[in-house]
């Protein structure tokens, strides 16, 4: 049964974890076993919960007890459930973009690179992505279009962040993912070795002289391919460009060079993951 606790002050300690900690808090990097994240709208803590995440509390709209979030709450256990009404809870930051539905989660162990892409065909790796909306935008293109696990380079904006769950609309828990080891410091240090030892072939979106079409067939027959994104402002580093096995780019029209890295990720995605390989 759900602990139902009535909040009538924006104030009180209780919402902390939703109104007032900042995202360094909820990852808690002292204590990462302690660290929580914040799942937004029903749909988002579903497949939180599909994932195996755990939930320590649940604040939302009251009217949804017996509606959106019932069945959500009847998985959840004993956690405390705060509700109050709407006027109070549309002073927390971001209220209205919930759905009406806040959910603070553990957050999960992450497994190792080595297990994230066993039997993987098609991986995305984002190299110094820290934007967080588009690490999720991203997330949302690689769950609907066929890739089946996500790399990230250590100094990426964290796909758990609250604007990254929100923006993914909860992908973030569907696709495999986790963090690239960290590289030794030293200039621009390469992780392309890594991933051709794991038996990828290695493909950057980048714009240079010798980068191929994004429909090269090459690519299509590529048994196992990572598909490598950098970040809008700097791009890929050199020591990624001069190691991949391709450089891409997506044809354009009209003088158009480049594209939002979001929505570069989905063309690239679509084209690279609807062959057999």
């Amino acid at each position: 049964m759900p602990h139902i606790i009535e909040i009538t002050d924006f104030s009180a300690p209780e919402l902390d974890v939703y109104a007032r900690l900042t995202e360094n808090q909820l990852l808690n990097r002292h204590e990462p076993e302690k660290g929580l994240f914040i799942a937004e709208s029903p749909k988002v803590v579903e497949r939180a919960l599909n994932a195996g995440c755990t939930p320590v509390s649940v604040l939302l709209e009251r009217k949804h007890i017996e509606g959106e979030a019932r069945d959500i709450l009847a998985r959840c256990g004993d956690v405390p459930v705060y509700t109050a009404d709407f006027d109070i809870l549309t002073k927390l930051t971001g209220f209205a973009l919930t759905r009406g539905v806040l959910c603070a989660m553990r957050r999960p162990a992450l497994p190792t690179a080595e297990n994230v892409c066993l039997g993987a065909r098609r991986i995305a790796v984002l190299e110094n992505i820290m934007n967080p909306t588009n690490v999720g935008a991203i997330f949302r293109s690689a769950a609907a279009l066929g890739i089946d696990a996500v790399l990230l380079t250590p100094d990426c904006s964290n796909p758990l962040y609250r604007r990254a769950i929100r923006v993914s609309m909860g992908t973030v828990f569907q696709i495999p993912w986790t963090w690239l080891p960290a590289e030794p410091k030293q200039p621009s240090p390469s992780y392309i070795p890594f991933l051709k030892n794991l038996g990828f072939q290695t493909a950057a979106l980048a714009l240079t002289d010798n980068s191929i079409s994004l429909a090269d067939q090459r690519l299509a027959a590529t048994e196992r391919l990572a598909i490598i994104l950098g970040s809008e402002g700097d791009g890929l580093c050199a020591a990624t460009l001069s190691d991949c096995d391709y450089t891409i780019r997506i044809p354009m029209m009209h003088g158009v060079d480049s594209l939002n890295v979001a929505a570069a990720s989905a063309v690239a995605f679509w084209e690279l993951c609807k062959y057999p390989g």
